[in-house]
Parts: structure tokens; sequence; C-alpha cells
């Protein structure tokens, strides 16, 4: 299979590692000041891109402030997703993660050149979504994190089509010069030691200018062992037609000078600097400049038990590693004209991931058993070892340019509305590589690869937007939106094998000299464009100040994209209707908020692995989605109580077929020679999200000695998932078990200092979040996409138990 990262079973920097808060004595106030309440009934949101009292938005948002993301333990993206009900995460690794809403999940491969995620990711206003997923962003120093569930496309546009989550990051402070560092040091079960140390500083340069400096660094340890292993290549000889496996001349390998104990450790360090200057009292201007990077050694996957491997093991052949870089830059610009806001945001993001991977399953399972590597010869005509691994480059560069108006908020008729640009351009470079073959089969300009992707991929969006409320009476109101968009896509490069290998496929398949430099030529230039508008429509009624009820029809939508095989054309957009009836409530103590669903999903853009390995996308099918979504909380005299939870029933609504056409009818031949098939029927669940989904989180703080004490427990449910949505691969990669896990903490706060002792995963639960197998689709042997059970199976696990004691000092 010649997909890319997903490839690449690595897993991510999964332990949590820590943090110190600081808020020194005399600058207390002031940061604590700038920090979102422990009550979350308090917290300021911009869902609607207008600052509002999270209550009194007319949506399904869940809101964790800087304090809670500090008591949960939240140190990465993952972290954060446990305490989303709404959210399921499906992780490869670090910097390898997809996200998903309200179950609305068709088991996505990420491959570069495939579908959008379904799930837009801003990082304060700018869109930071790549196809290979969210930013893996340290969660420092943030004001909150927002999730906005269902779909955001009349405010957030493409990507945003079931749901966005917003990382807003502290501001810039003029009331005042203060900090904070921390030191954080855990221990991981089964594993090694690691760590943080972390700090900011905010300095008040005037009355009305101020910068903010951040930086962090984190040590994850490692807690996966390679362990010794042989594998013996079967080299079989063409004899008068016949492969035959003759005595003596099989190939053995070993993993002597690579198996390790807790070999899949990372590091993570970065900063961001942000200024803050208020040119008079209705503008201010605010730069950030802002960058990480991430460097993984090893798997982060297990392989399934086996009379090899137990739990926490694998056994990999060739190195394993990833360093994934970025570096963003945004301006926000925020005035007045007359009594009306005026925003104009922009930014730009480059980011590069670096990845050595094993693929020697593929060349074990497929190439040697099949008899494929009687092919792989040297120059002199000898078989060489097939062994395979994959080297790859993603480079990105994104650019957006947002210019908004909102009127005032307390108008009885209000508007918000703007124009949007993006354009996102990716560099994919893949490398599959076996050492020493001879250079009639290496494909031309490289050192030894049996395979090359050099391609670029460009996506642009535009569009304009607005929403408009009418209080139609003192407790009524009406909002309608919509968004007018036009998506330009392309794709084009080189993929495949050399001319000498195959002859039909590769550079067998050019039809123009290189576009995409370090490319042997061109086999693939595509590009498909289309304009549409979505719309949303709300009806909110508040009962008082403390109670509202709220319904909600929406709808967001995904661009289309390539099919980079050339007989197959681009595929569609896809679109999520959303039908929801909400409320927020308050009663005293306690908050009770809800909703209650249907989504309808059109159009779906499932993508599978096809001939060759090769990703293929067609818009072949119909899902509804009906679930409910709770949230409560309680707090009083020291003792607060906050659940979640969610409940997704989502399945497909028409047979999903090899081939698919308008009657959804799996006996209709397909148009490109080959027979049909029913891959998964009707009412089939969809993978990768829970129908439940639930957490609790329970917290005492109380006196002790004239400090301030704390206990606190939270529990984590994921529920049994699919691992894939067709019948015969969810077969054989297996159900994706529920899972429980539990953390606890105690801790004491002086007037500037922190101290903390606390455990994650307490019972060392081994939750599976993805599954893999390098050979067992249509690349395993049967041609026509039968598939077999080849291969090696590989689980990515949640992080096992974690220990650590953290401190911090303010200044």
């Amino acid at each position: 299979m010649r997909n890319g990262t997903t490839a690449f079973a690595r897993g991510g920097a999964l332990l949590l590692a820590t943090t110190i808060l600081c808020t020194s004595g005399t600058a207390l106030a002031q940061q604590q000041a700038q920090r979102s309440s422990n009550d979350d009934n308090d917290i300021v949101v911009t869902a609607s891109k207008r600052e509002e009292n999270l209550q009194d938005v007319a949506l399904a948002i869940t809101a964790i402030g800087n304090e809670r993301l500090d008591e949960l333990q939240v140190k990465e993206f993952q972290d954060v997703v446990k305490f989303l009900p709404s959210v399921t995460i499906q992780s490869a690794g670090p910097g390898f993660a997809q996200v998903y809403f309200r179950g609305v999940s068709s088991g996505e491969n990420a491959n570069h050149s495939a579908s959008l995620p379904t799930v837009g990711t801003y990082l304060d206003e700018m869109p930071v979504t790549t196809i290979q997923g969210a930013l893996d962003i340290h969660a420092y120093d943030l004001a909150r994190v927002e999730a906005l569930a269902g779909p955001q496309g009349t405010l957030y546009g493409a990507s945003s089509m079931a749901g966005t989550i917003k990382l807003v990051t502290n501001r810039p402070d003029t009331s005042g010069t203060y900090g904070s560092v921390g030191l954080e040091v855990n221990s991981v079960a089964h594993g090694d030691f690691g760590g943080v140390a972390e700090g900011f500083v905010n300095a008040a340069l005037s009355e009305r200018a101020a910068l903010r400096l951040v930086g962090w660094y984190r040590h994850d340890a490692g807690y996966i062992d390679n362990i010794p292993g042989t594998r013996v290549y079967p080299i079989k000889q063409n004899i008068n037609g016949d492969l035959v496996d003759l005595p003596g001349d099989d190939i053995t390998q070993t993993n002597a000078g690579l198996a390790k104990k807790d070999y899949n450790d990372a590091d993570t360090y970065g900063a961001r600097l942000a200024l803050g200057i208020e040119l008079d009292d209705d503008w201010t201007l605010r730069p950030t400049i802002m960058g990480q990077v991430q460097e993984s050694n090893g798997s982060f996957a297990q392989e399934r038990s086996s009379a090899v491997t137990r739990k926490l093991q694998t056994v990999q052949y060739n190195p394993e590693h990833s360093k994934d870089k970025w570096l963003q830059a945004a301006l926000t610009i925020e005035g007045k004209i007359g009594s009306w806001d005026l925003t104009v945001t922009g930014g730009h993001l480059r980011r590069k991931t670096k990845v050595e991977s094993d693929y020697s399953d593929y060349a074990y399972f497929y190439d040697s058993l099949y008899g494929y590597a009687v092919y792989f010869y040297d120059n002199d005509g000898d078989q060489v070892n097939p062994n395979q691994y994959i080297q790859g480059i993603d480079r990105y560069k994104k650019s957006f340019f947002e210019a908004r108006v909102a009127s005032p908020a307390d108008a009885r008729i209000r508007f918000i509305g703007g124009v949007f640009w993006q354009r996102q351009a990716h560099n994919i470079e893949q490398h599959y590589i076996i050492d020493d073959i001879a250079d009639s089969i290496t494909v031309t300009g490289t050192d030894s690869n049996i395979w090359l992707t050099k391609q670029k991929r460009v996506d642009r969006d535009y569009a304009a937007f607005g929403e408009l409320s009418f209080d139609i009476t003192d407790k009524l109101t009406l909002t309608g939106g919509g968004r007018v968009y036009k998506f330009d896509n392309s794709l084009v490069g080189f993929f495949g094998y050399s001319a000498g290998y195959s002859s039909r496929t590769g550079e067998a398949a050019c039809f123009g000299p290189a576009q995409v430099s370090g490319s042997p030529c061109t086999n693939l230039d595509k590009r498909t464009k289309d304009t549409d508008f979505i719309h949303k429509l709300n009806l909110t009624y508040k009962f008082n100040d403390d109670a509202m009820v709220y319904a909600t029809w929406s709808r967001g939508f995904r661009p289309g994209g390539i099919n980079r095989r050339g007989t197959l054309p681009p595929y569609g957009p896809d679109t999520l209707d959303n039908y929801e009836l909400g409320w927020k409530t308050n009663w005293g103590p306690v908050r009770f908020n809800g909703a209650v669903y249907q989504e309808d999903w059109k159009d779906i853009q499932l993508s599978f692995l096809g001939l060759n390995g090769l990703t293929e996308i067609r818009n072949a099918g119909i899902a509804r989605i009906r679930g409910i979504e709770l949230d409560l909380g309680y707090r009083q005299n020291g003792f607060s109580i906050n659940a979640g939870m969610s409940y997704n029933d989502a399945e497909i609504r028409r047979d999903f077929c090899r081939i698919a056409n308008p009657a959804f009818d799996c006996s209709l031949p397909g148009g490109d020679g080959r027979a049909n098939a029913l891959l998964a029927p009707k009412g089939t669940s969809l993978p990768v999200t829970p129908k439940f989904k639930a957490n609790l989180v329970t917290r005492y703080e109380f006196p002790i000695s004239g400090l301030d004490g704390h206990v606190q427990f939270a529990v984590n449910h994921i529920g049994k998932r699919r691992s894939d949505l067709r019948t015969t691969e969810n077969g054989i990669k297996g159900m994706f078990d529920a899972y429980t896990t539990a953390d606890i903490s105690v801790g004491v706060k002086g007037e500037s200092w922190k101290a903390e002792l606390f455990a994650t995963n307490l019972f060392d639960s081994n939750g599976v979040v993805n599954a893999g197998v390098q050979c067992v689709e249509t690349t395993c042997g049967d041609p026509d996409g039968v598939s077999n059970t080849g291969g090696v199976f590989y689980d990515t696990v949640i992080r096992p138990r974690l220990i650590g004691i953290k401190v911090s000092k303010d200044f």
C-alpha cells in the first residue's frame, strides 16, 4: 500500500508531562483576572465571533478554561479530547491525529491525496487544519479551548462540516509585568521518566502596549519495547514460468541494532511571542508568532499478542522516527467604524514533517510470500534483500485572510459578516526504498526507490459569509446565516514505479516532463472546482437570564478533491445537515445544558485502498446520526462536579458499494471493468467513534494550615467502536473494545506557588485508539479486491499509567 504517512505506525507523545503555573504575589490579581474562571458558567467564548458568555450562546459548545486545563493535566491535543463528550480522536502518533464530532467518520485513512478533515481547528483567529490533521500544540498558557459541535460552515467554512475546535491563547496584558515558571517530573508505567519545563513572562511596555513571551519543553518517556526478532524472506526462483522456493537461498533479517526498551520517546519544544498595541481607545494591533518542534522515536503501536509479542511490545526491522516542526505568524487588527466593530486578520503557517518508517511487513507478506521479490535484483542480476522502508517529507504552506464587521451587540437587529480567503499548498515526497536494487528498476533520479510519490497539492477557498439576528420580542430571537463559497483544488506530479519495473504505471504512464521538482516526469495533473451556498437558521427563546431553549437547522460542507488514479473522476463535496434542539439552564449552583439532534450526511467522501494500494475516494454514501449531549455542573462550598456525555447512533442509510452508482445497487457492474461488490450493508454503524462517551470530574477545595488544598478525581469512558466501515475489513481488524480511565490529583497552593501530585490512567488501561496492518486489503494478493488476513496487526494505545509531581512559582 503506497499511502505515505498511513504506513507510518508510530505513536505520539502520549505521555502527559508537567506544567507549573506560577502567579506571583503582586501580579496575582492581574493574572487571575486574565484566566478563565473555574466556574464554566463564567467563561467568555468567541464561538459566534463575538465575545459572549458561554451560557448565552445558542450553540452546543464545551469550553474548558485556563485553570481547568491545568487541573485536568492537559498537555496536548489528545488530553483535552478526553473531556469533550462529542469529540473522538484517532491517533497514530505525535502530529498524526484526526478528530471527529458526533460520530461523523467514515474511517478516512488521512492519506496526503485524500479528503480534508471533517473538523476545523483554529489557533486564535487562524485555521490551522491540514490534511495530516490538527497541529499537536503543547497546551500551555491557553485562555481556553472551545469545542463547537455540529456544522459551523456559515462562520467557519470548509472543513468545519462536523464541528470546530478553537485553541485561544492568552493575550498580552497592559495591566502589569508578571510571569510564571513550572516544572514537572513524571514516570510512565512499563516505561521511563519524563518531564516538563515551561514558563511565560507578560511585560507591560507602556499603558497601551504589552508583550507576552511563552516557552516550553516536554520530554515524554517511551513505553513500547522493540524486542529482538528475526524474519526470513523466502526467495522464489522463476523456473519455466513457475515460482519455486529453492532451499538455501532465503534471506534472513534481524533487528539486532534496533531492539530497545521504551523506544518510543518524544521531545516537544516551542515558543510564542505576542504583542498587543492599543493605538487609541478604538483600535488594537495584535501580531503573534509561534513555533514548535516535535521529535519522536520508534513506534507508538503495540503488536497484537502472539507467540512473539505481548502488551506494549513490537518487532520493527527498520528505523522509525518523525520530526514535525511548524511556524505560524498572524496579525489581527481590531477597531471601530462608527458604532460597528471591524476585524481584519491574516496569517501564514509553514509546517514540515520528516518521517522514517518500517515497511518490511509489506515486503514480507506481499512481495516475498507472493513471489514478487523475484523481480528485486541488483545490477549483476542477483536477488537482493526485499526489505523495504519509507522516508517521507511533507511540506505545508498555508495563508489566510479574513475581514468582517459586526453591528452593536445590544441592538435589536444585529449583523456579522465578512469575506474569507485561504490557500493551502502541500508538497508531498514519499520514498519507498529497497537497498541496492538495479538501476533499471529504480525510479529515475532516486538512489534506490522502488516507488516514489512526488506531488504538489493546492487547496484554495474563497467565501463571503454573514449572520443576521432579529429580536422578535425581548425573549425570542431569530437568526439566519449563509455562506457563499468557492473551492478550487489541484493535484499535480508523479507517483509510481520505474518504467523498467512496471509497463503500465509510474514512469510508463507519464504524459509530460516533470512539473514538480524531484520527480522524473508527470503522470498526474488534475483540478476540480465548485461554487455553492450553505445556510443556518436558529430560533432562540430565553425564559429568563438563567434558562433558554433553541432550535437550529444548519449545514456544513467539505470541499471536493482529486483522485490520483487516472481512471477515476474527482470527488465532489459532501454536506452535513443538522437539525438540533438544545437548552441551557442555571439553577443556582447547578448548570444543566443539553441538545438532541439528527444529522444527515450526504454524498459521503468514502475512501479506501484500491488496486496497488492507492487510495480511492468516491461520493458513495448517505448516513444518519441521531444523538443527545448532556452537560451537568455543580459548584458550592468548595465542592464541584462536572459531568458530560454523548450518545450517537450513527449508521449508513444505503448500501455501500465498491463502485458507486445512483441506485446504490451493488449488483450493477463498475465502470472500470471490474465487478461490483457490497462492502457494507445499509444500517452499518459508522466506524472509529463510539455510540456512548462520558466523563465525570469531581473536585474538593479546602483550607489547610493557611494554604489552599484540593483533591480531584476524574473518570472517562469510551464505548465500543468499529475499526472499519466495510464488513470484511472490520472482521479482519476487529472491533475496538470499550475502555475506561481514571485520573487523580492532590495538591496545595500558596499565595504565589503551587504543588501537586497526580496520576493519569490510574488503573493502567490499555485502550485502543487506532489499528493498522500493512498488508490486509487489496495489496495482499487478489487484484479483484478480495481481502485476506496476511500481515501483522498494530494497535495504537493510550498512554499507560503516569504518576507525576509538578510545582510552580509565580513572580
